[in-house]
């Protein structure tokens, strides 16, 4: 009898996974040497690392299956913003003018909220793609797992103990949940039906949260974002424009 091919996840779905990854961990990256305490820079910044680690794990499978000599580096760095497949809340800023909540040059609270909201959905999601019959992803989703518990349980306490803290603190907070929190209705359009699942455990956690934070979720209602339709906001060009310009500028170099 032929041996029966191992079952593959689709390649947008891996693309999915790891631009969602990579754009989250560029971003927070953005904190290097600007966090509001030592540890926090330490703590955003191993929050990168992480999310950078599973980009690039999934970027290589992705790019063994489609075998057309694509590499984790050349979908990282050689693809434009409208080949980006990243929900378009993980490409907006969180510093300067552009942050319609930041009344700093970074906002931490914008951050906060946006890892909470992100990280809620990926603990069920890395948890039910650990059962996923693509070896390789639940292989993948088994190590994501245990670093996005960490992610969920860092943004989480710091949700909690900004909008439960001082006035400005909880102003700030509920100004960036009102901000972010319409951009999670992405979550769920056009969702697979592995993620459409998850909404009613990702909306008790969240609730419970937001009521230990004593904050108010806001509608989820409004202007629904498409990037995973590879329809961004104007910040992910600015982004890829950072991180891609030295891979750009000098194709096919190592070090």
């Amino acid at each position: 009898m032929a041996r029966q091919p191992t079952p593959a996840a689709p390649i947008d779905y891996l693309l999915h996974l790891a631009d969602n990854a990579l754009v989250l961990g560029q971003r927070n990256a953005e904190w290097c040497g600007h966090g509001p305490v030592l540890e926090e820079d330490i703590a955003m910044a191993n929050i990168s690392l992480d999310l950078i680690g599973q980009a690039r794990l999934l970027y290589q499978h992705a790019a063994a299956l489609m075998d057309d000599g694509s590499t984790e580096d050349s979908l990282a760095y050689l693809r434009d913003a409208p080949d980006f497949r990243n929900y378009t809340l993980l490409e907006l800023p969180h510093h300067g003018p552009l942050a319609g909540t930041a009344s700093a040059d970074r906002d931490y609270a914008t951050t906060i909220v946006r890892n909470f909201l992100f990280s809620t959905l990926m603990v069920l999601l890395w948890n039910a793609l650990e059962s996923h019959e693509d070896p390789q992803l639940a292989a993948i989703a088994a190590k994501s797992s245990k670093e996005v518990r960490y992610h969920l349980r860092h943004a989480r306490d710091w949700l909690v103990r900004l909008g439960d803290g001082t006035d400005e603190s909880h102003a700030r907070t509920q100004a960036a949940l009102n901000h972010l929190m319409p951009y999670t209705q992405e979550f769920w359009a056009d969702a697979d039906a592995r993620t459409a699942a998850l909404r009613e455990a990702w909306d008790t956690e969240v609730n419970d949260a937001l009521a230990e934070a004593t904050l108010t979720r806001p509608s989820g209602g409004g202007h629904l974002p498409r990037g995973r339709q590879g329809l961004h906001s104007e910040h992910l060009s600015y982004l890829l424009g950072e991180m891609q310009g030295l891979a750009r500028q000098h194709p096919g170099a190592v070090w």
